[in-house]
């Protein structure tokens, strides 16, 4: 597209979409744009009415009303329209920011291998990150790839933010049914921890799901087994100390999906099935020093 817009123009245009976007297609008033970019509501109003003759933004009347931006503006931006979008989580502190994501990561080229900074443009609120702050964008939903570092400047204006990277992690396609552990090696439910314990260090396994009447009903750890030390459970049932909960995923699931899953469900290890059938396990020890140890 030929049309050439000012900075302010610009400015407006990325505003205009942020909000619109948090807002899940409600009308944006010229105020929000104002207040989001620091600029004059009255400048905002007039840079709208160049905007609608260009055919980049749309007027909504009413006292709801406002402005939206038209597929013009998302094409001559580079912007992913809402509902064509994936959502890309972000990391901000070791916390997930639940109402931001990635629209883009310009990486450096590899022909200036020293620079090592990347400029990431966002969709939601960018100022609550501040340069200090340690962040982490990804896995893309094409290259699977995340990026980490620390931020070192903001660009209010187009929503982006500048980190020095530490690292670009490539999560590994593969499928747990790939590298999981078979056959299952279980636990009995009716079992003492001691004996437990010993089932544990003779495989050199870290957990074991538990059975019990042919059903998997959770899981035993090592930790189990510490903490049954200490209270003086040593001779206590499995079922009395273990974790009654069971996680189970399908052998064509992706290693990341596994990943997250892991870190949603708050487990170590996943129950593989092949179509309902538990035919293996994978723990995070397995995924995080084999398959992706960069994580």
């Amino acid at each position: 597209m030929d049309l050439e817009l000012t900075q302010i123009q610009k400015d407006i245009l990325y505003a205009l979409i942020t909000l619109y976007k948090k807002k899940s297609g409600g009308s944006i008033k010229g105020e929000e744009i104002a207040e989001l970019i620091n600029r004059n509501p009255g400048t905002v109003r007039n840079q709208m009415q160049a905007l609608r003759a260009l055919g980049l933004v749309e007027g909504v009347p009413g006292p709801k009303g406002g402005y939206r931006p038209t597929s013009k503006a998302y094409e001559l931006l580079s912007i992913t329209k809402p509902e064509e979008s994936v959502a890309v989580p972000v990391v901000v502190n070791e916390t997930l920011i639940e109402d931001l994501s990635v629209e883009e990561i310009d990486l450096p080229s590899i022909s200036n291998p020293e620079v090592c900074q990347a400029r990431i443009r966002l969709l939601g609120d960018v100022r609550k990150i501040v340069p200090g702050d340690r962040i982490s964008v990804g896995p893309t939903p094409v290259n699977e790839i995340v990026v980490q570092g620390k931020v070192v400047g903001r660009d209010d204006t187009s929503n982006t933010v500048i980190i020095d990277i530490d690292k670009i992690v490539a999560l590994p396609k593969d499928t747990v049914g790939e590298h999981m552990s078979s056959p299952i090696v279980t636990v009995d439910a009716n079992a003492r921890v001691l004996e437990g314990a010993k089932l544990l260090a003779e495989k050199e396994i870290y957990c074991a799901p538990v059975k019990k009447d042919g059903k998997f009903v959770g899981i035993f750890t090592l930790d189990h087994v510490a903490k049954a030390v200490a209270e003086g459970k040593i001779d206590a049932k499995v079922e009395e100390v273990m974790r009654p909960k069971i996680v189970l995923v399908e052998k064509d699931t992706k290693i990341r999906e596994a990943i997250r899953l892991m870190r949603d469900e708050k487990v170590r290890i996943l129950v593989v099935t092949d179509r309902g059938e538990p035919v293996g396990v994978i723990t995070d020890q397995k995924i995080l020093t084999k398959l992706a140890p960069e994580q």
